[in-house]
């Protein structure tokens, strides 16, 4: 097999977490460049059904075909359908779940995919096929829209002012390049000031563009008829939207919600817990695998067991 050109992060973390075995089924729902999916597959006698929504994933996924055989199987599709996929295909409940979430090293590198402000290239940013394209939202979208998405998924205070004056260079000519992007942002702030803000504008309209949060918020809902009892999902995110989801999502049904009446009954004080929670914090990379992979920096794993 070809040398990755992606390095999976906390992947001993990750796979401590998960626990894999021999004869177990595992759902890799982020496939990518396939880093944990090849560790389970190397390691173990089991089998990886993979999932992944981004077509320059195939010919790795040819690869791993080649490779393993029936026991690898993957589709073309995003992780919010994988339960969907599963009960069209008859797929039992799997012993485990991996999510790897937000964009890739290989897309973000992809100069021709308009993920990254490095470079000069056509504004997309679609990681599948999407409803519409980053350069659509930035085109078409209202000051208000543009705003909204500005502030609620890249956290960017002057989130109103950025809109308005992409608004008015549009009027001009259209903003075709992840350049003309970057430049509206400089002429406004300057070259030091914009090196904190253009990183929040373009994880807004990634965000937006590929539904990222809605993807993880259905995905995790659907964890537990994924599941078998006993299976884990395993959670690897890169920033603090994310990040709260999961948290969330582990708090509300990994412990018992107790009602803060004592006069009520103790059957209407408790509710039914779903999962476990794996860890008593959440994990991040170690400083060697910061240095060795400095994109590793601001990822958080978290795990849960279905009981």
């Amino acid at each position: 097999m070809e040398n990755q050109k992606h390095i999976p992060v906390l992947l001993n973390e990750v796979m401590r977490l998960l626990n894999p075995i021999d004869n177990g089924v595992y759902i890799d729902g982020t496939f990518g460049n396939g880093g944990y999916s090849l560790y389970i597959l190397q390691n173990f006698n089991a089998k990886i059904i993979a999932f992944d929504r981004d077509s320059s994933v195939l010919n790795r996924v040819d690869e791993f075909k080649k490779l393993f055989g029936n026991r690898f199987m993957f589709f073309q599709d995003t992780f919010s359908n994988i339960l969907s996929n599963m009960e069209k295909n008859n797929i039992n409940q799997v012993d485990g779940l991996m999510l790897d979430i937000g964009v890739s090293s290989m897309q973000i590198d992809n100069p021709e995919r308009g993920f990254s402000f490095r470079f000069d290239a056509p504004i997309n940013m679609e990681m599948g096929k999407n409803e519409f394209s980053a350069f659509e939202v930035i085109n078409n979208f209202s000051e208000t829209e543009l705003a909204n998405i500005f502030f609620e998924f890249g956290e960017e205070a002057r989130a109103r002012q950025i809109a308005k004056r992409i608004i008015s260079m549009r009027n001009d000519k259209p903003i075709k390049t992840t350049f003309d992007l970057v430049n509206v942002i400089k002429a406004m702030y300057g070259e030091w000031q914009s090196q904190k803000i253009i990183p929040k504008i373009f994880q807004a309209i990634r965000i937006f563009v590929n539904d990222e949060l809605g993807e993880l918020k259905k995905v995790l809902s659907d964890s537990y008829n994924i599941l078998k009892n006993g299976g884990r999902c395993v959670v690897v995110d890169f920033h603090s939207l994310e990040d709260r989801i999961v948290k969330n999502f582990i708090n509300e049904n990994c412990k018992s919600l107790n009602n803060n009446s004592r006069y009520l009954p103790d059957i209407e004080q408790k509710q039914k817990r779903l999962f476990k929670n794996l860890q008593k914090s959440v994990i991040i990379p170690s400083a060697l695998e910061i240095e060795n992979n400095p994109r590793a920096r601001s990822a958080k794993l978290r795990g849960f067991e279905k009981i």
